[in-house]
């Protein structure tokens, strides 16, 4: 058995390889980002050829770092950002338009025409999710009725459709010279088109939304052996053996393996994870349902979620669009410049609002300002913001789940800003925790791939592994907290209505 195994990171801003040993710790790590493309308001893209040759960059990176080759690899497990959709030509191997990514929007007019017979809700009961333009069905149908041939080549069954962990695989099996298409449990429930109970691709919703079941993956497990890397790859011969979608991949590398066991992940977006054990939870409070993980052909493990769209992504718009600050990080020393928001309240509804809203209609909003407010009040305001969203989530899963969360598991690159953190215990009440290997995406993944072919042994194995890091314990007086949530709430009102036939 080689020593290691390696994760592919395909995220929302950047693609990343991991080398994870037998302790779950990081031995190396590459990582390159790649273009944010904005071609109208609302819109979001990413060229799937430069994540694929990132990819490529980042294994080379990864193996360089740690001084080793491919033979000290056991497994390859993917993660990625889930409903962002590629569609490509399998003759060629090339994209028919850019990747559509998870925050777009532009699909609002195809929601709204196949809500028309039964509401947004009309097949949640099948697939756990509302119509929204997040998932990527819609993405799908909007590349088929846009790029001129996209239609004729689909019926034809030339053109698959993947989220970037098929499109990955497919090109690092082999791409046109016999790729492999398939894509997890995971990423399939996002997608508008999966089954929850039977785990296969719905025809009768594929028939609705018009979309060729051709070019759809095949569904698989979370951790099996679906093929080998190629020939002409640093990794040829290495079984990819694990796919998870970036916020189940997060859970799994938490060891929130059981029933009533969570996690928060703070990335571009915030996603909590409630894990429901063998049973599906339909929520009543605006969460999704979805699946957790399947390991094998043992049964699956469903999920409550709640999706928030804009958290580090904000941070990233303070830096880039408004030029506050030169590196993200420094977000954190502007806020401490200040006491608190100074009234500021910011709501980064840029992609509509996710949970527990779901409202389309909704823009970005700063309120409660006066002269007072500075440019460290509105840092202050857009850390609130994050930890304002998961508590309204929070709220969601104790209702839905009925046993109050007494504490919170957190993971990813904001979990570095002690401000934040102190500040989200304060909000909740319960303590926040952090554990030792924060890339919990990445380790997820590998923890997958490394179940399937032994690296591991089982879950237990795995829980072993896990190691607090650091807790911030709630000290905000409990009469402020109220005050500041309930302003919170006010201002995401404000949000409400903004988009209609004048204001798209």
């Amino acid at each position: 058995m080689a020593d290691y195994v390696i994760a592919i990171d395909q995220g929302t801003t950047s693609t990343r390889a991991i080398v994870f040993d037998k302790s779950g710790s990081i031995v190396s790590t590459g990582q390159l980002e790649h273009e944010q493309i904005f071609p109208k308001a609302g819109w979001v893209e990413h060229n799937p050829n430069q994540i694929w040759n990132n990819t490529r960059e980042v294994i080379g990176q990864a193996l360089s770092k740690a001084n080793i080759t491919r033979h000290a690899i056991s497994a390859i497990g993917i993660t990625n950002q889930r409903e962002t959709a590629v569609v490509w030509d399998k003759t060629t191997g090339q994209p028919v338009y850019n990747a559509i990514v998870w925050q777009d929007t532009r699909t609002q007019d195809i929601v709204n025409r196949l809500a028309k017979d039964g509401g947004v809700e009309r097949f949640k009961k099948t697939v756990g999710l509302p119509l929204a333009t997040y998932f990527s069905g819609t993405k799908i149908v909007w590349i088929l009725e846009n790029v001129e041939g996209a239609r004729e080549k689909a019926e034809a069954g030339d053109l698959l459709f993947g989220t970037t962990d098929s499109w990955v695989i497919w090109n690092l099996t082999g791409g046109v010279n016999g790729g492999v298409h398939v894509t997890d449990v995971t990423n399939a429930s996002r997608t508008l088109f999966m089954d929850l109970e039977t785990l296969q691709w719905d025809d009768e919703i594929l028939a609705a939304f018009d979309v060729p079941k051709s070019m759809l993956p095949e569904i698989k497990s979370s951790s099996e052996i679906y093929g080998h890397a190629s020939d002409d790859s640093l990794l040829r011969e290495t079984p990819i053996a694990g796919i998870l979608g970036d916020q189940q991949a997060a859970t799994f590398g938490q060891a929130a393996f059981q029933q009533g066991e969570a996690k928060n992940t703070y990335g571009t977006g915030n996603f909590i994870i409630f894990n429901t054990g063998e049973e599906i939870v339909h929520s009543e409070n605006g969460l999704l349902t979805t699946l957790g993980y399947k390991l094998g052909d043992a049964k699956p493990h469903y999920a409550l979620e709640g999706s928030i769209a804009v958290t580090g992504s904000l941070v990233q718009w303070l830096r880039d669009n408004l030029g506050m600050f030169s590196s993200a990080p420094e977000v954190e020393a502007l806020a401490k410049t200040v006491d608190d928001n100074g009234g500021a309240y910011f709501v980064p509804a840029f992609s509509g609002l996710f949970a527990p809203y779901w409202r389309p209609d909704a823009r970005g909003a700063l309120v409660g300002l006066t002269r007072y407010v500075n440019k460290g009040h509105i840092a202050r305001a857009a850390l609130e913001s994050t930890a304002f969203q998961t508590a309204e989530v929070i709220d969601a899963v104790n209702a839905d789940s009925g046993v109050p969360l007494t504490e919170l598991k957190v993971d990813g690159g904001m979990t570095a800003n002690d401000t934040l953190m102190q500040f989200q215990a304060d909000i909740l009440g319960v303590p926040v925790i952090r554990p030792v290997v924060a890339e919990t995406t990445a380790l997820g993944a590998a923890y997958a791939a490394g179940l399937a072919v032994g690296f591991w042994s089982d879950l237990d194995d795995l829980a072993k592994n896990w190691q607090e890091d650091k807790r911030w314990e709630p000290n905000m007086d409990s009469e402020e907290r109220d005050r500041l949530y309930r302003n919170w709430k006010k201002a995401v009102t404000k949000t409400f209505d903004w988009v209609d036939d004048d204001v798209q």
